[in-house]
């Protein structure tokens, strides 16, 4: 599928809403680069590049990264790709870091994945981890063969204390109170579309269905 002009979009939507799913498909079907801003900073810190190194600095210390050095380091990844369309996932996070990006580009669409909290602490909280390999498990619908064991090595499982109840909620609130602003400041730009359900596979058709349609509706031609 060939686009016939470049698109920008952002992702949005809190932890476990679904949102790397979603943007792999969209990198998929619309041939968007995916930009991801979580993948940006650990190439920076880990290649320690001056923004890297004060990255690395603000995170050692339990302190945000500023919002202009997380811009500057954003946009400058945006103009290494040029006249690219892509799907720019974490950033921004401010209303400082969203005017940032709109001084540089006109976002075409945000997208918003709004999944009920008690849906996404539901996800999170069945989640089982092998240590090791990264391997995850869900006690909902990717159990392992033996209760608590990996499957491969036979292994104890974990649960992650980022995916306890108390600390899933507390990070849901977080991302609530942080993001609700920046999702205001798109929705009065008129570029806000935002997307309600609790399975990921029935949210997906909405989301397709709504970029062929700013896609490819005004050129009438979808190749």
């Amino acid at each position: 599928m060939v686009l016939q002009r470049i698109f920008r979009a952002v992702i949005m939507g809190p932890p476990g809403s679904g949102k790397g799913t979603v943007s792999g498909r969209i990198t998929k079907t619309f041939q968007l680069k995916h930009v991801s801003s979580g993948d940006i900073l650990r190439a920076n810190v880990n290649a320690k590049t001056e923004l890297g190194l004060l990255m690395k600095s603000c995170i050692d210390q339990g302190q945000l990264v500023p919002d202009g050095v997380m811009s500057r380091l954003i946009l400058g990844d945006l103009r290494a790709l040029g006249n690219t369309s892509w799907l720019l996932d974490g950033f921004p996070r401010t209303v400082a870091q969203a005017e940032a990006l709109e001084d540089v580009y006109s976002v075409d669409t945000v997208i918003n994945l709004n999944v009920p909290f008690q849906t996404i602490k539901q996800r999170l909280t069945s989640r089982w981890t092998h240590l090791p390999s990264g391997r995850v498990y869900n006690t909902d619908f990717n159990p392992p063969k033996v209760v608590g064991t990996d499957d491969v090595t036979g292994e104890a499982l974990v649960q992650r204390d980022d995916d306890t109840p108390v600390t899933v909620m507390r990070r849901l609130k977080a991302y609530e109170n942080q993001t609700e602003p920046v999702l205001e400041y798109f929705r009065c730009k008129g570029v806000l579309a935002t997307f309600t359900g609790t399975e990921t596979n029935k949210i997906w058709p909405h989301v397709e269905a709504f970029l062929h349609k700013k896609l490819f509706a005004s050129a009438g031609n979808i190749s």
